[in-house]
């Protein structure tokens, strides 16, 4: 048998292949186990009669509505992280092969999506969630051709759209989303499916993005990926046009006669009034500030250890995307465990995030201690083990965060609180990244740990707090 896989697959150290085998089979149990233990979403909930007994449909009829509608969302999402995954993994090769100041690269990039943020997402809300869609398609094929010329300031140029274009990914498909399934009636309780299989299905299209990616690569060239991204964005924007407005709750009239000076000072007034959207919003900026700089450290971390047979990162990061995926599908599971076994159903998302942070946070303790105080070669498995799992937190806690944000932040508000909250997640991505040139690897480690335990403490003075339901914003 042995022989046979050697035969087949690449020359990689036994020990990557063992860790994709184990991922597989880990991915396949998890896969069975969900079939069979997912709670069943097709019974009626109380919120549901109401809804029938308003609108006068069925049971069936509004599932049925329910799930063209979430079909429709995610074709659109997936195409979309399949583009994203596709030129963003091979960015750095790109770059290297132009011979290029990388790294000013990169900061411009951050530093462009923190310059745009905070007021980026009253546009959003102001013009619409679909043209916001549309506009960062555009953005992302002119982005993506640019990748083209060999020349420093073009691709500086290109950074700078990319900053903006990244904003509009994590903020204006999320609103539009969350508004349309409250505009078609929808219970808010079914969002969580929308957010578990769109976990599920990043990962499952990075790990598709790496094979399509390398294949375009090994035909096209470095600008391969990229040219491959471009086709599929202008796919997303076909899709997308299918798709009808939305704007959030009417405010002040509605949001023709509100302004965009309104919608900028109200969103920043709601942030600063509720102190429960304060903390959904540093909890991301935390969370996501750890992850993003943990991506920058595993592939120096492994290659520091060196292991036998050296470090085959295409096979850790399909493993590592098979480890988001596992999370993705748990998150329903776990949050039916929480909502009947040990908190109640309304609180089963704070409780099911501080549990996925305190394992974020325990996982990056890992290699703090290791590389601190251990030999490589001793404890190469246990670091190995702790990115799994850091990998696994991050699948896990991706639509714990999106179901929390539905139930917090006002859908009138949306893009432009979720804008106003990548400014420090910027600048936690900045610090991070210079974080990995001065320090040692473990120390950097310890500060992602913090991250997370911070993000932890928050997230339970939620679940501790008093009830989860969003304030309404008051309309004239």
């Amino acid at each position: 048998m042995s022989g046979l896989l050697s035969n087949v697959l690449p020359e990689w150290p036994s020990w990557a292949v063992n860790l994709l085998f184990t991922m597989t089979g880990a991915l396949s149990f998890t896969l069975l186990t969900n079939y069979f233990y997912t709670p069943d979403d097709e019974t009626e909930t109380a919120e549901e009669k109401k809804l029938l007994k308003s609108t006068h449909k069925t049971h069936e009829s509004l599932h049925k509505e329910f799930d063209t509608f979430r079909r429709s969302y995610l074709s659109v999402y997936l195409v979309i992280m399949l583009a994203d995954w596709m030129q963003g993994t091979h960015m750095y090769t790109l770059y290297l092969s132009y011979n290029v100041n990388i790294s000013a690269l990169f900061l411009t990039g951050f530093l462009s999506g923190a310059i745009f943020a905070p007021f980026l997402g009253s546009l959003v809300d102001k013009f619409g969630r679909k043209r916001a869609c549309i506009v960062y398609c555009i953005l992302e094929i002119i982005i993506n051709w640019l990748e083209h010329y060999n020349s420093f300031e073009v691709l500086l140029l290109g950074r700078v759209l990319g900053g903006v274009s990244t904003n509009l990914l994590f903020s204006a498909f999320e609103s539009w989303m969350a508004t349309e399934h409250r505009k078609r009636g929808f219970p808010d309780e079914w969002m969580a499916r929308t957010y578990s299989e769109c976990s599920i299905g990043n990962g499952a299209t990075a790990i598709l993005a790496g094979i399509f990616a390398q294949v375009l690569e090994d035909s096209l060239g470095h600008i391969g990926p990229f040219q491959g991204a471009i086709a599929l964005t202008v796919l997303a924007l076909v899709l997308i046009l299918r798709w009808e407005e939305n704007y959030g709750q009417p405010v002040k009239g509605g949001h023709e006669t509100s302004t965009l000076y309104n919608q900028f000072k109200e969103g920043w007034g709601l942030v600063a009034r509720d102190s429960r959207v304060l903390r959904i919003g540093l909890i991301q900026a935390l969370s996501e500030g750890g992850i993003y700089t943990f991506v920058f450290m595993w592939v120096p971390t492994l290659l520091s250890m060196n292991p036998p047979g050296g470090v085959p990162t295409g096979c850790v990061f399909a493993a590592l995307m098979m480890a988001i995926t596992i999370g993705g599908i748990v998150f329903q599971p776990l949050e039916h465990i929480f909502a009947t076994k040990i908190t109640t159903k309304e609180k089963a998302s704070e409780y099911s995030a501080v549990f996925a942070y305190i394992m974020a946070a325990m996982s990056m303790s890992v290699p703090a201690i290791c590389l601190c105080c251990t030999e490589a070669s001793v404890c190469f498995e246990k670091v190995l083990l702790s990115f799994v799992v850091i990998e696994f937190c991050v699948g896990l806690s991706s639509p714990i965060a999106g179901t929390l944000r539905s139930k917090y932040v006002p859908d009138a508000y949306q893009g432009a609180i979720m804008n106003i909250f990548r400014l420090p997640l910027n600048a936690v991505v900045v610090s991070g990244t210079y974080a990995t040139d001065v320090f040692d690897q473990y120390k950097v480690y310890g500060l992602v740990s913090g991250l997370f335990v911070v993000a932890a403490i928050l997230q339970a003075s939620l679940a501790l707090g008093g009830p989860s339901e969003k304030k309404q914003v008051k309309k004239d």
